[in-house]
C-alpha cells in the first residue's frame, strides 16, 4: 500500500497578508513598546545621573547617542522617555476611543433627543483648539501623569465620537439590526452584538490615528514645559530640554526628535498597509 509523504501546503488567507512596508512599521513599533516596557532593564547609566564632564557630547562608544546640556546619558533618557511617551499616550487612546466609540454606538442606536443632545455638546468640546485646551487645563490643574491622561482622553474623545457615530449609523438601518431590534433586543446587545462587529476595522484603523495625534499633542505640551515634569522626562520635553544644543548639531536634540518622527511614522504607515480584512470586514 502506498503511502502518499508529499508535504502539505495549507492555503494562506486571502486579505491578511501583511506587505513588506507593513511589517517594517510593526517591527518598529513592536520595539518602541518593548522599550517602553523594559525601559528600566535597558539603560546603561542611571536617568540623573551626570556621566561626562563636557555637556551636549558627541556620538562615543561610550555614549551612542551623546549626552545632555548636563553632561546625562541620552541613550538611557530617551529609553525610559519611551516609558512616558508611549505609556501616556496609549492610555489616553484607549479611554478616548472606548468612550467616543461606546458613546457613538449609543447616540446612533437610540437617536432622539439624547443623540442630538450629546453630538452638539461634544460639537462644542470639539470646536476649542486641541493645544488651547490642554495648555488652559494643565497650566490651571497642574501637570500630572493623571492629569495629561484625563486632558488628552477629554481632548480626543468627540473625534472618536463622530467617527463611531457615522459608522454605526449606516448599519443601524440595515435589516439584521431591524430584526433583532423587533426581537426585542436590549441597547446594550444591539451595540455589542450587532453594531460593533461591523465596525471593529475602521474604528481599529481610527485608534491608530489618535494614537498619532495623542503623541504629537502630548510631545507638543512637554515642549512647552507643561508635560511629564523634570528629572523625569519624555521626548518632547527632551527636545525642550536640549534645544540649546541645535546650533552646534548635538545628537541631544536630534536623537528625541528622531524618536517622535520614527514612532509617529510606523503607526501611520503600518495604519496604511493593514490586511484588508483587518481594514474593512466587507472586503
Amino acid at each position: 500500500m502506498a503511502i502518499d509523504v508529499s508535504p502539505t501546503f495549507k492555503p494562506r488567507l486571502p486579505g491578511y497578508r501583511f506587505n513588506l512596508t507593513g511589517w517594517a512599521s510593526l517591527a518598529v513599533v513592536i520595539t518602541w513598546a518593548a522599550v517602553a516596557v523594559l525601559a528600566p532593564y535597558l539603560t546603561p547609566h542611571g536617568v540623573g545621573d551626570i556621566v561626562d564632564l563636557d555637556y551636549f557630547g558627541p556620538m562615543s562608544a561610550e555614549f551612542p547617542l551623546g549626552t545632555d546640556y548636563l553632561g546625562r546619558d541620552m541613550l538611557s533618557r530617551i529609553l525610559l522617555g519611551a516609558r512616558y511617551t508611549v505609556g501616556i499616550s496609549l492610555a489616553a487612546t484607549l479611554i478616548a476611543c472606548t468612550a467616543g466609540v461606546t458613546l457613538g454606538m449609543a447616540a446612533a442606536v437610540s437617536g432622539g433627543w439624547f443623540d442630538a443632545a450629546l453630538s452638539r455638546f461634544l460639537d462644542a468640546l470639539n470646536s476649542i483648539p486641541s493645544k488651547l485646551f490642554g495648555l488652559v487645563v494643565v497650566a490651571g490643574v497642574g501637570s500630572s501623569i493623571p492629569v495629561l491622561i484625563l486632558t488628552l482622553a477629554i481632548i480626543y474623545t468627540p473625534g472618536s465620537y463622530r467617527f463611531a457615530r457615522a459608522l454605526a449609523v449606516n448599519v443601524n438601518t440595515m435589516d439584521f439590526v431591524t430584526v433583532a431590534r423587533i426581537r426585542g433586543e436590549k441597547l446594550g446587545y444591539l451595540i455589542g452584538s450587532e453594531i460593533l462587529p461591523n465596525i471593529i476595522g475602521p474604528v481599529f484603523a481610527d485608534v491608530g490615528i489618535r494614537f498619532v495625534f495623542i503623541v504629537l499633542l502630548l510631545s507638543g505640551l512637554s515642549f512647552l514645559g507643561l508635560g511629564v515634569q523634570p528629572p523625569e522626562a519624555d521626548w518632547g520635553a527632551l527636545v525642550r530640554e536640549n534645544i540649546g544644543g541645535l546650533p552646534f548639531g548635538a545628537p541631544a536634540v536630534m536623537a528625541p526628535s528622531f524618536a517622535i518622527a520614527s514612532l509617529t511614522i510606523a503607526v501611520n504607515l503600518l495604519i496604511d498597509n493593514l490586511p484588508q480584512k483587518i481594514r474593512d470586514r466587507s472586503a
